[in-house]
């Protein structure tokens, strides 16, 4: 019989994890290189142990609850678990394998389990709550007081108010619901892994500009078949192929596979993990104590409330309705004028809308595209930032990377006191899910001196040819500006507690930073001094910037409707008081019926690789036109002042929203930047809706 190891044998195990060991590199960064997926299973059992037993001493204080000794003790408590999961999780995001998703399998379920034990754990609990009935006598600041607020409602809003019975329900629901969540994504996943459309000779790439072309021989590449094209469903990929590609039996295939995710049948077809996931939410919500879960959701959000998101809707998507079918109309038009005997389908709208934008304002897609060289839009978001928030990035090459193409920046003040640092992920690969984000592997803190955060932006760009630059569509421009924005919240967080910084804040505020940063891509200012030519070095002719401006709201009635239909769809299943019987695909139609949506547009999202509300935006895809109407109202303060770098218009911005974190209400820190709420009438402007 085999021995159980000892103490000293664990110890030694421990010694050699990369994960529990102090990382001696350069800005304390993850030692990639170092790490393996064994080392996670020992490391999460170690980190795990850890929390489990700070929360119980904690909780089993004899002494009465203080603020130090409860609040800021939690807060301090975690360190390894979080430094841990950091680097798992942003790895099974952005660079994937077979072990790691096994892991996660694993983990997703028993991570729940810790948490939801220790946030309704009645003793833990009741010492929060007995400072926070206290809350108006214990001399805190500011920030303390919010801190103690948000702690409160946060375990109020996991159960820890309810009966033994019912937190027992929600731990299991809360497992469950993990466990299901990470089948969800791993499911999507492997749907845009197995689907690709080889391109066989000039036929098959007729319409393809050149940057499109290369960008599919580079694909071809990653999956073998050199010499080759290929369109994937990274999206990067197969927008631009709907988008030019003049074979409109090739674009129904390519589409009907994009828009098919989790819905294919067999063991990755996520309906019925959608099924149960909404009973599942269900069921929590009323255990908590709400009619659906939206209610439960929004109750701790700007919005507040379902009806309060509808009414934001219902001044959208009329106009946006109105608008797309004057958009339909005219691609009737142009179908027509080229020998279309046809209707305009979804597979035909990006092709037929190219042409009509290039027949109109004489705007070629390829042409902009020309001028957005990767490199490039990363330099005038850089200096943007240098701009308004005097930040200096500095490439560095000492700094362990977990893929190749992983680029890291150390973020620092133009008098050279550090800032965090700053990763750059780029370029799509099949270990990558889809889509853009930003994460971090290390948050921002005063709790122990001077944390600074290290901050990772992840995109999916199409790989130009051996030697050739990356080129963007302006999309994807502005989608690298929106990534930064967000990378700026958590670099230039500014907070003591952890749980107030950087990102931290309420859904449909936390795209503020990002919408707002996108405004400066599509200045005049920028681009001529960073829209340059990939081949001639020179600036963007003025005949361009001209007709982008004048293009600026064309074809925003598709792009509102698209996203407002998906907003609406998560808004109308998380508002379902009776979940039994759910077919998804009788659901999504009747709603989309119900609203009026044209057959010739799809839904951004559909709800069975709707990933965004199996995560962190369940009933909160709204969040991105809630937070457009400040961020078109916040660069409107930019506009009054005259000056789009205007210092104390950027200085309040700065102090009031990007350094901020949660240390204020929302709509509190807006009208501290702003001097007053927002208005709606920019963001209908900004669309060309009025």
């Amino acid at each position: 019989m085999a021995k159980a190891a000892g103490p000293k044998k664990n110890a030694d195990k421990a010694a050699q994890n990369p994960l529990l060991k102090p990382w001696r590199t350069p800005f304390k960064a993850p030692p990639f290189a170092s790490i393996e997926p064994r080392h996670f299973r020992s490391a999460f059992d170690a980190a795990l142990k850890e929390h489990k037993k700070e929360l119980a001493k904690i909780a089993g204080r004899a002494a009465k609850p203080t603020f130090a000794n409860t609040i800021v003790a939690l807060e301090k408590s975690g360190v390894l678990l979080t430094k841990v999961a950091d680097v798992f999780f942003n790895l099974t995001s952005a660079d994937t394998n077979a072990a790691l998703q096994a892991i996660e399998r694993e983990l997703s379920p028993r991570l729940a389990k810790h948490q939801s034990a220790m946030m309704l754990d009645r003793r833990l609990f009741l010492r929060i709550a007995d400072l926070y009935e206290r809350r108006d006598d214990l001399g805190l600041d500011g920030e303390g007081l919010r801190l103690l607020e948000r702690t409160y409602k946060s375990f109020v809003r996991a159960g820890a108010k309810l009966g033994a019975k019912a937190r027992k329900r929600i731990a299991e629901i809360n497992t469950e619901l993990a466990t299901l969540g990470t089948s969800f994504n791993q499911n999507v996943l492997a749907d845009e892994q197995a689907w690709h459309l080889f391109l066989d000779g000039d036929r098959d790439l007729d319409g393809l500009p050149g940057s499109v072309r290369d960008a599919a021989a580079q694909a071809a590449v990653s999956l073998g078949k050199p010499g080759s094209y290929a369109i994937t469903l990274a999206r990067s990929s197969v927008e631009p192929f709907l988008q030019f590609s003049a074979r409109r039996d090739l674009r129904e295939e390519a589409w009907k596979a994009w828009i098919k995710r989790g819905e294919l049948g067999g063991k990755t077809d996520n309906r019925a993990i959608v099924v149960r996931m909404m009973e599942l939410r269900s069921e929590l919500a009323h255990l908590l104590g709400y009619e659906t879960f939206a209610a439960y959701v929004l109750d701790d959000t700007m919005a507040k409330t379902p009806a309060s998101v509808r009414a934001l809707l219902d001044k959208v998507w009329p106009p946006a309705l109105r608008r797309a079918r004057e958009e339909k109309a005219a691609l009737e038009k142009r179908a027509r004028s080229e020998g279309g005997n046809f209707k305009i389908a979804a597979w035909d709208w990006r092709y037929y809308a190219e042409k009509e934008r290039k027949a109109r304002y004489d705007l070629d897609e390829a042409e902009v595209r020309s001028y957005l060289v990767l490199e490039n839009v990363l330099a005038a978001a850089f200096d943007t930032a240098g701009k308004l928030f005097g930040l200096v990035f500095e490439e560095r090459t000492d700094v362990p990377v977990y893929h190749e193409d992983v680029r890291a920046w150390e973020v620092k003040t133009k008098a050279g006191e550090h800032v965090g640092l700053f990763y750059g992920d780029y370029y799509a690969r099949p270990s990558k899910r889809s889509g853009a984000w930003m994460s971090s592997y290390r948050g921002q803190h005063k709790l122990t001196g001077s944390v600074r955060p290290i901050v990772v932006n992840v995109m999916s760009v199409a790989r130009g040819a051996p030697g050739t630059p990356a080129l963007l569509s302006f999309d994807d421009a502005r989608t690298l500006f929106h990534e930064l924005g967000h990378g700026l919240h958590g670099l230039l967080s500014d907070v003591t507690y952890p749980s107030l910084a950087m990102t931290n804040v309420l859904h449909d505020f936390v795209e503020l930073p990002s919408q707002l940063y996108e405004h400066w891509l599509s200045e005049p200012e920028v681009l001529k001094r960073f829209a340059l030519h990939a081949k001639t070095g020179k600036p963007m002719p003025e005949r361009i910037l001209k007709q982008l401006e004048a293009a600026r709201t064309f074809n925003q009635g598709f792009q509102t409707v698209e996203y407002t239909a998906s907003t609406l769809l998560d808004l109308e299943l998380h508002s379902l008081t009776d979940t039994k019987g759910l077919d998804v695909d009788a659901f999504e139609s009747e709603i989309l019926a119900r609203i009026g949506m044209p057959a010739e547009i799809v839904p951004r999202h559909r709800i069975p690789h709707f990933q965004h509300i199996i995560g962190g935006y369940a009933a909160g895809y709204y969040s991105y036109l809630w937070s457009e109407v400040m961020d078109a109202d916040a660069f409107a303060a930019f506009k009054e002042a005259g000056n789009i770098y205007d210092r104390k218009t950027a200085n309040k911005l700065k102090a009031n929203i990007y350094a901020a974190g949660n240390r204020q209400d929302a709509l509190d820190a807006y009208v501290a930047f702003r001097g007053r709420p927002p208005e709606i009438e920019g963001l209908l402007k900004k669309r060309g809706l009025t």
